[in-house]
């Protein structure tokens, strides 16, 4: 059985057509009809094996926008064993969405732009005998190491710009060596670093400090991290490897949000990388007016057995020279405290009449013309005469350890403080 196509392109069964003979007219018709069987089964063929292919997006292969469209094919014809189909392919592509920020989180500025913002509020102070760093946390209000102002009750302060301006000591707190100092020329914009916490600090973090360091290269920036956080005395003291050198104490030590986290304190002598700021928790406390808060120590020397300060030559001079000056007012003392019990013995026995006014030693009567009011019995004229060598004796070893004192830079303050420990300060009155 053979078969041929019809001009509507059917398949027919040769034997029901009538014969005809070979001619132009038939060769063309058959060839015709040869087309027609071979576009039918080409149409077929790609029918077939696009239903057998899973839908594909044009968007695989044009890129992702707003505007792309997206071509669906015509879903497979069900078989025995066809696998799920894909995900469905939504109508418009969705970009990309950029991952939100943890809530509450604060992206670091850059560290030139926080260098740049914080500088101006530091500051260095002055004294006639030392220089240290000091920072501004309101328009008249400075933060700074007591033992950068020393005894001092006013202090010169120099902007980074270079004017200066007089401010006095408004508030210590000795547990803490921190100070407040009140500005008398305020500026209506100037610059101020807000107060962090130690709290959430954590080790390893990112800090700068800045201050003057040697007394003269201002507002110089060093970078490090957070090496330990210290309880010595009662308070907290961050540890750092932010290079610290003399004439840094006072100043800021900061995070990334630009926050202090400490006042720079101090570091050991000869060891690079081990330096301690006071935890800025401190200060706020000191400026709400609790100096000596719960628990803290008043005893400087605790901080000492941790962080010895970091001083010049010249520094280490004037210490040396104050242990000294205490060492020969306490022999001083001694002799002093001997003329007390003869001075006693002498007013019982000696003396008629009345001494006027108070004095931390009573003998020190002698040099008031106002106060021995009485007189002296004529048997004891050559005890008081004695007693009279003795005082004027102990009032010229005052004077000349004070001298010796005052040369070696022993500041002012610090002498008094020793004599006033001693009962000898009369003379410095």
């Amino acid at each position: 059985m053979s078969f041929v196509v019809n001009n509507t392109g059917v398949l027919t069964d040769k034997t029901d057509m009538p014969e005809r003979g070979t001619s132009a007219g038939s060769i063309l018709v058959q060839t015709g009809a040869l087309l027609s069987v071979s576009a039918v089964t080409i149409a077929a063929t790609v029918w077939w094996m696009s239903s057998r292919q899973p839908a594909v997006s044009s968007s695989a292969t044009a890129p992702l926008s707003t505007t792309t469209m997206v071509v669906r094919h015509a879903p497979a014809p069900a078989s025995p064993q066809t696998t799920p189909p894909a995900d469905p392919v939504p109508d418009r592509p969705v970009a990309p969405q950029p991952e939100a920020a943890p809530s509450g989180a604060v992206t670091p500025a850059a560290l030139e732009d926080l260098i740049a913002r914080v500088i101006p509020a530091v500051v260095t102070i002055q004294t006639p005998t030392s220089r240290g760093s000091g920072f501004f946390v309101a328009p008249d209000t400075l933060i700074t190491n007591i033992h950068v102002v020393g005894t001092e009750s006013m202090v010169t302060i120099r902007r980074p710009n270079g004017t200066t301006t007089a401010a006095h000591v408004q508030t210590t707190s000795p547990a803490f060596d921190i100070a407040v100092l009140k500005v008398f020329d305020v500026v209506s914009n100037q610059a101020m670093i807000p107060l962090g916490t130690a709290a959430s600090v954590r080790i390893g973090e990112e800090v700068i400090a800045i201050g003057t360091p040697l007394g003269f290269l201002q507002n110089s920036v060093s970078r490090g991290i957070v090496s330990g956080l210290r309880e010595v005395g009662g308070a907290t003291l961050v540890q750092t490897d932010a290079a610290v050198n003399p004439g840094n104490s006072g100043g800021p030590l900061i995070d990334r949000s630009g926050a202090v986290i400490g006042i720079i304190k101090s570091g050991y002598a000869g060891s690079d990388g081990l330096a301690f700021a006071v935890a800025a928790d401190h200060a706020r406390a000191v400026l709400q007016g609790r100096t000596d808060p719960a628990g803290a120590s008043t005893d400087s020397t605790a901080y000492q057995a941790l962080s010895p300060a970091v001083i010049s030559p010249a520094d280490q001079r004037r210490v040396d020279a104050m242990r000294a000056f205490e060492d020969g007012i306490a022999q001083i003392a001694r002799r002093a405290d001997t003329l007390d019990g003869q001075w006693t013995s002498f007013t019982a026995q000696c003396y008629q009449g009345q001494i006027a006014g108070t004095f931390d030693r009573p003998w020190f009567a002698l040099w008031d013309s106002r106060a021995m009011q009485g007189a002296v019995a004529s048997s004891c004229v050559p005890y008081f005469d004695e007693l009279r060598r003795q005082a004027t004796g102990i009032r010229q070893a005052v004077a000349a350890a004070d001298e010796a004192a005052r040369q070696a830079d022993i500041y002012p303050g610090t002498r008094r403080d020793v004599l006033r420990k001693y009962s000898l300060d009369y003379w410095s009155r």
